[in-house]
Parts: structure tokens; C-alpha cells; sequence
């Protein structure tokens, strides 16, 4: 059953207001991982968070809808099985989707569904399984997302947050890329470092990070994050 956007869906930023600066940090953001991609093109990507409420479904979503603005051909992939949404972001059916095309070993795309932004399609969750982290974590998933690749442009996947699931590390493992959200203030930096380390102990890459709430009339949050993350990157672990 189609279910619309209530309230409490976010609304894409990218989609309804594409000159905001919200909308700018999207597209810069989809800038420097093309940049990124130079020597070996990250066609597969997943965007998680430590915690959840960090908007990364959210993040997932407006940089899905950039790409897809910029001429690529986009598969977004709902791989949080656990908490959906992206069918809802957009609007679309979520009676099939991930869990249908693993279990019975269909290509995404016979699952993908065109959303309103031309160049994108969505691969919902489908219905909800007893066990997430072995589908995701399975070699079947691995390869369907490696087929994927090979008919869109970019694949990305929203998946949970990786300190609560291992759902995400799975997924970090698999992809080309990570891009990590964080929510400012809304996370410690030892949970960030623990993060990180859980992301780079399973080989994963991270691309870079998006961070959300940044109020810049306060200055000191910015700061203190950048501040973070420089320091981590200039010794040598950082992206």
C-alpha cells in the first residue's frame, strides 16, 4: 500500500529548495567524491552514521537526488532493514524491494522503482526480515550490489546507524566508499573515534563526512568538529 509523506518525514532539501546552501553542501559534497573516484571510481556507496537520528537517511537521500541532477544514472538503495523510510521520503510502494530481490535472486533493478527525480530510482527495503544483518552481510547482496554497478552510474545505500546493528559495517565492507553523518552536538568524539575504527577494522573507505545542524551564527560547533577532523586526517587516518 502506497503510503504519502506525513509530518514527520524529512523533505528533500535538494528537491524544493535547490539554491539553498543546504543544497550547495550536496552538491560540493558530490563534487569531491567524483574528485575522489579520480583513480578508482566509486560507483558504490553507503551512508551511515554512529548513532541514529543523525539524518543520514536524509543525507542518503538529497545526495542520491544531486547525482541523479547531474546527469548519472542513480539506484538508492533502502538497506535499512530495520527502520525503512526512503520509501515514504519518496512516496513510492515498499510491498517489494531489497529483501525480495535477495531471497529470490533478482537483479535491483527488476525491484528499483522510478521516483519523481528523472535519473533516480529507488530500491525500497521490501518487507521487513527476522534477520537483516545476514542478508546485507551475505554474498548474495555483494554481488547483486557489484550487478548494480554495472547498470547505474552510482549506488548508494542508506543504511543503520553502525555502533547499535552491524547491518552498516556489513555494508562498509562491501562498497566502494563510506560517507559518514554526524549530527553536531549530537555525538561524542569518542563514539565518532569508535565509529571510524569499526569502519576501517572491516577495510571500509571513508570518503568524507557530512555533518548536520551546523548553526553558523555559533561558530565554536563548527570549529571544534573541524578541528576534530583535521587533526584526525593529518595523522595519516583520516579521508
Amino acid at each position: 500500500m502506497l503510503r504519502r509523506a506525513d509530518k514527520r518525514t524529512p523533505r528533500l532539501i535538494t528537491e524544493h529548495d535547490p539554491k539553498s546552501p543546504a543544497s550547495e553542501a550536496y552538491r560540493a559534497l558530490r563534487t569531491n567524491i567524483q574528485f575522489a573516484g579520480l583513480d578508482q571510481p566509486c560507483r558504490t556507496i553507503v551512508v551511515t552514521s554512529a548513532t541514529a537520528g543523525e539524518g543520514k537517511t536524509t543525507s542518503a537521500a538529497n545526495f542520491g537526488v544531486v547525482a541523479a541532477q547531474s546527469g548519472a544514472r542513480v539506484c538508492l538503495i533502502d538497506s535499512d532493514l530495520r527502520r525503512p523510510v526512503l520509501h515514504r521520503l519518496f512516496e513510492l510502494d515498499n510491498a517489494r524491494g531489497l529483501t525480495s530481490a535477495l531471497l529470490e535472486d533478482v537483479p535491483l533493478e527488476k525491484v528499483a522503482l522510478a521516483t519523481r527525480i528523472g535519473n533516480l530510482w529507488l530500491v525500497p527495503s521490501g518487507p521487513l526480515p527476522p534477520n537483516p544483518s545476514e542478508l546485507v552481510g551475505s554474498r548474495r547482496m555483494r554481488d547483486h550490489l557489484a550487478a548494480a554497478a554495472e547498470t547505474y552510474d552510482l549506488v548508494i545505500c542508506d543504511s543503520p546507524p553502525i555502533i547499535a546493528v552491524s547491518d552498516g559495517l556489513a555494508l562498509a565492507a562491501q562498497c566502494d566508499g563510506v560517507i559518514l553523518t554526524i549530527r553536531v552536538g549530537g555525538v561524542s568524539q569518542q563514539v565518532l573515534r569508535r565509529a571510524v575504527a569499526q569502519i576501517e577494522g572491516v577495510k571500509g573507505k571513508i570518503l568524507g563526512v557530512v555533518l548536520n545542524g551546523v548553526d553558523t551564527r555559533r561558530d565554536g560547533y563548527y570549529y571544534r568538529y573541524y578541528r576534530y577532523y583535521q587533526a584526525y586526517a593529518e595523522d595519516g587516518r583520516g579521508r
